[in-house]
């Protein structure tokens, strides 16, 4: 029950960062956004330090998004993100810009992990 939880809370926090920032939002990208959180906060539960956490919840989101983009974007042909106009991405589907934003969000994403698992202690 918690990660189902976690999931849901990660796929609702993503499509709410979606609509702030482009104002829209796909149902896929709540799936990828579910699964990224989870992520983090299973990362958030290792002992290593808050600078590897932050690293590696950056690659674990990124490299989701890469997967979603080929399968939504490349393969299926959804066309629900193109950043192919921005410099050193790759396939389209990722680029340098975004990763440094997803860097930045680790850190508060962290910090909700370890506050959310706190509450669901205390729930279950």
């Amino acid at each position: 029950m918690e990660y189902i939880l976690v999931y849901m809370t990660g796929a609702v926090l993503y499509g709410l960062l979606e609509l702030g920032w482009r104002g829209w939002t796909h149902w896929t990208m709540l799936l990828c956004g579910g699964a990224c959180f989870l992520l983090m906060y299973l990362i958030a539960l290792t002992a290593l330090p808050l600078w590897r956490k932050c690293v590696l919840s950056t690659v674990a989101t990124v490299t989701l998004e890469f997967y979603t983009g080929c399968l939504v974007n490349l393969y299926l042909g959804w066309q629900i993100w193109d950043y192919s106009a921005l410099p050193w991405n790759l396939l389209g589907q990722i680029c340098p810009q975004f990763l440094l934003l997803w860097l930045a969000l680790s850190l508060p994403g962290l910090w909700l992990c370890s506050r959310l698992r706190r509450l669901l202690q205390k729930l279950f």
